[in-house]
């Protein structure tokens, strides 16, 4: 079985546009999360698929593989099947480009052990345990709830389940790392938005939408430090420096 990460880098952000080319102590974003990945056993191959050249022209200079999609994607899964078409593997990972400290283990969890059924569309998502109240309230952290075997049952941006008989609740949310089967990605470029997804605002939906498996993996609690602004961007940076240092 042959497993490909995937980085979708997209140049054109709303709130940090180019931000896979942000410098962080002298090397592109992109550059810090390709090498975290690469270095994960089980991942057999890591590339960027970008919409830009700007991008393509930096991970060939970093002596990342990179591969060219339309600009026009709505949703990274999306920019993920059309990889697909030019990266052959049995099993996709969708990498975060904006997490140049993206977590190897929530990575590793998403690695399917033993066999994985091509005969159907399935699909993992990691998720991770969350207490603190500002974020089950945050409506920018999909809330997940599941089965007894962590199949997906709903995702929601509000807090689920509802402690309405019983206060002993644990809250887990999406983490954004998920994995694909060549069905699953087919299927997500062939369908159209579900209700739920219409309702929620969640891409991910769609697999309920439509019945498809979807499975959810716990990984211990990890802080997500996504750069979405220039404040994100110089912690980040102020937190590399602080860890070459240590070095």
């Amino acid at each position: 079985m042959k497993i490909a990460g995937i980085i979708p880098a997209r140049y054109g952000s709303s709130r940090l546009p180019g931000k896979p080319l942000m410098e962080i102590c002298k090397k592109p974003m992109i550059w810090w999360v390709y090498q975290r990945c690469s270095q994960i056993a089980g991942l057999d191959q890591v590339w960027a698929a970008t919409d830009d050249e700007r991008i393509l022209m930096a991970c060939r200079r970093e002596g990342i593989p990179a591969v060219m999609t339309s600009p026009y994607h709505a949703t990274a899964a999306n920019r993920l099947w059309e990889a697909s078409r030019q990266i052959l593997a049995d099993f996709y990972i969708q990498l975060n480009g904006d997490e140049p400290l993206i977590s190897r283990e929530a990575v590793k969890a998403a690695i399917p052990r033993g066999e994985i059924p091509l005969d159907r569309e399935f699909g993992i998502n990691i998720i991770t345990p969350v207490t603190d109240p500002a974020q089950v309230l945050d409506d920018s952290n999909i809330k997940v709830v599941f089965d007894q075997d962590y199949r997906a049952l709903y995702m929601s941006r509000r807090p689920i389940p509802h402690p309405f008989c019983s206060l002993d609740v644990t809250y887990y949310k999406h983490v954004g790392i998920i994995g694909y089967n060549r069905k699953m990605l087919d299927f997500y470029a062939a369908s159209k938005p579900g209700r739920l997804e219409r309702i929620e605002g969640i891409d991910t939906l769609r697999f309920l939408d439509y019945g498809k498996e979807l499975r959810l993996i716990p990984v211990e609690y990890m802080e997500s430090l996504s750069v979405d602004t220039e404040k994100d961007l110089e912690r980040v940076r102020e937190m590399m420096q602080k860890f070459q240092k240590a070095d």
